[in-house]
């Protein structure tokens, strides 16, 4: 097969199908009714599920055995100046063994791939000893609030369950299938106003100061340790994303400061118990302030477990080595489905260009990915009916 051939090779076929659709967040443009038509083909159920402005996809086949799911979203990012782009964001272009396009490494290559591993092995196990789904959204790349969250919110008031889920977030590092991700740590959103009172800077006793007040503060929070980490997360870091205060005149004292900050903490610590050592500072040195918070997502682990060592071995045998677990990064959907008890893992192409100007991926990666998923299906198999 000539993989760099759209004929020849459907994995590339499918991904250039599904980045020609303009879906960015939270647009769906087409792509999940596409996959519901291939998947519908070999006998998964579907069903669309519309929640305010996000489309969302449950496909399932079979109803009564342990489910695995491959989880994703077709909504992508903007492009950013287009006239930066080598080529047209939403026109797929091959250029030796890259696709370039919005949405080739996250995430439409792993959709593609998932969907033509799921064909060739329903092909070989019409009758699988383990039920698959598809749980597809239109709602990453943007506020979260309508996407797979409702959807399993949807699945628990029903009580189905997922027992085992494929990720296919751009996870790999240097080259495919390096890194897997077993977990993901939590991200916290922490919006406080700090009041003084506004006058003139000649005047400065007249006036209260919030930036000279909270600074102190925000200096300790930043150097505070807030736990070790542990041997699958790193510490819980603090970052101070914006800060902003007065009018741009430099001659009036502020009456506010406004401090955006986020915690990305381990599993050694709670959300909770962040937030009360961070009122407990602030109150330490008397500031008059207002916070509120923002819970992104909650930690998740999968340290252990059939997925895990069906993902693993499924790398070996297509790669020839053996990736590495890590838990580092941003957040994904996989935190809302890992609370439900299932366990989660992420494995997709290099994720060098994802939401850059000029996005790609290597079209050997794609296909091999496609090999890879299908691997890690067989190992299932093989695990339920040894």
């Amino acid at each position: 097969m000539n993989w760099l051939d759209p004929s020849q090779n459907p994995v590339l076929s499918l991904a250039m199908d599904l980045m020609s659709r303009e879906s960015v967040t939270p647009e769906d443009a087409g792509c999940q009714p596409l996959m519901a038509q291939r998947l519908a083909a070999i006998g998964f159920n579907i069903e669309m599920l519309q929640f305010a402005d996000t489309l969302n996809m449950w496909a399932r086949h079979g109803s009564d055995k342990p489910l695995f799911c491959f989880a994703g979203h077709t909504d992508v990012v903007p492009t950013g100046p287009v006239a930066q782009w080598h080529t047209p964001p939403f026109t797929p272009t091959i250029i030796g063994d890259n696709l370039f396009g919005r949405g080739a490494a996250d995430m439409k290559g792993s959709l593609a791939a998932m969907v033509v591993a799921t064909e060739r092995f329903i092909a070989e196990q019409p009758n699988p000893a383990f039920n698959i789904a598809f749980l597809i959204t239109s709602d990453e790349e943007g506020p979260f609030i309508n996407g797979t969250v409702r959807v399993i919110e949807t699945l628990e008031t029903r009580q189905e369950k997922i027992n085992w889920c494929l990720v296919g977030e751009p996870s790999s590092g240097q080259k495919l299938a390096d890194v897997i991700k077993n977990g993901r740590r939590g991200s916290l959103t922490g919006h406080l106003t700090v009041k003084g009172i506004q006058g003139h800077v000649a005047y400065p006793h007249l006036a209260d100061n919030p930036v000279h007040k909270a600074a102190p503060a925000l200096a300790e929070l930043a150097a505070e340790q807030w736990d070790n980490g542990n041997d699958f997360f790193p510490a819980t870091s603090f970052q101070i994303a914006n800060i902003s205060a007065g009018s741009g005149a430099s001659n009036i004292v502020p009456g506010e400061l406004k401090v955006m900050f986020n915690f990305r903490y381990s599993t050694e610590v709670t959300a909770e118990q962040l937030q009360q050592r961070v009122y407990a500072l602030l109150d330490k040195y008397g500031l008059n302030y207002q916070l509120d918070w923002i819970l992104n997502g909650l930690p998740f682990l999968t340290d252990s477990g059939s997925l895990v060592e069906a993902v693993v071995t499924a790398v070996e045998q297509v790669q020839g080595f053996s990736p590495r677990l890590e838990t580092t990064g941003g957040t994904s959907d996989g935190r809302f489905i890992a609370p439900t008890g299932a366990q989660v893992v992420e494995l997709g192409p290099c994720n060098a260009t994802i939401h850059k100007v000029n996005e790609c991926v290597s079209i050997h990666d794609l296909t091999v990915l496609a090999e890879i998923y299908l691997a890690l299906l067989q190992q299932l198999q093989h695990k339920l009916t040894a």
